[in-house]
């Protein structure tokens, strides 16, 4: 019996692998099949092979003129075409319809759960004082332009009135909004306050601004 040794330690990779064990004395070598050879190194992970390939990265700017700059450069480089835009704008339109029509996949965090829904749909199926805020705004601004003293303060005590106004009835829809949450969802975790300044929030806007749209009319039964 005699063994095949390595005649040079210097050889490659692939003659060392030829080399083998003559159990026999016929000169055959006798390898397992499906015997992969060692490379002698480790195998190179993907973020080192895809940045061989792709060069090295530049630095991060240090500069907001120098990141402008690198944006322009890149856009040169990959324009984008009248299709991508108006894809884009489509995209766009589908996104703001669904979010319009109250799709929870499509709304803000703040407006997502059958929760937030009830506190929209108890919000809009009233009337509220809250409503006329961004007219009482716009009305105080005019006031101020009109250079007559008595007119301004009248404008002064009436827009205070309904603050005050405003500040009651928020309080107290918070409260009746909350109570309404408990009774409706038992199992849900439900922060009064949270949810309060949440319909505040709700009923301060026009009705026609409001994000989602309102599924109710004033005077409509809650489902």
């Amino acid at each position: 019996m005699r063994f095949l040794r390595r005649n040079n330690a210097q050889k490659s990779e692939s003659d060392s692998t030829e080399t083998a064990v003559d159990v026999d004395g016929s000169g055959e070598s006798h390898v397992p099949k499906g015997h992969t050879p060692a490379k002698g190194r480790p195998t190179p992970r993907r973020v080192e092979a895809e940045g061989k390939r792709r060069g090295p990265v530049a630095p991060p700017p240090t500069t907001t003129r120098e990141a402008i700059r690198r944006n322009r450069e890149l856009k040169k480089q990959n324009p984008v075409t009248k299709e991508d835009k108006e894809a884009r704008r489509a995209a766009a339109r589908e996104r703001r319809e669904k979010m319009m029509a109250g799709d929870q996949r499509y709304l803000l965090p703040r407006d997502r759960g059958p929760v937030k829904q009830y506190v929209r749909d108890l919000i809009d199926s009233r009337r509220n004082i809250l409503g006329l805020f961004m007219p009482l705004a716009v009305l105080v601004f005019l006031s101020l332009l009109v250079p007559v003293v008595a007119i301004q303060q009248y404008a002064t005590l009436v827009t205070t009135i309904f603050l005050l106004g405003m500040l009651v009835e928020g309080f107290i829809n918070g409260r009746r909004v909350a109570k309404a949450a408990r009774e409706r969802f038992p199992n849900e975790t439900i922060r009064g306050a949270s949810l309060g300044w949440y319909a505040f929030v709700r009923a301060s806007q026009l009705r026609r601004l409001r994000v989602p749209k309102p599924r109710l009319k004033a005077g409509d039964p809650i489902p």
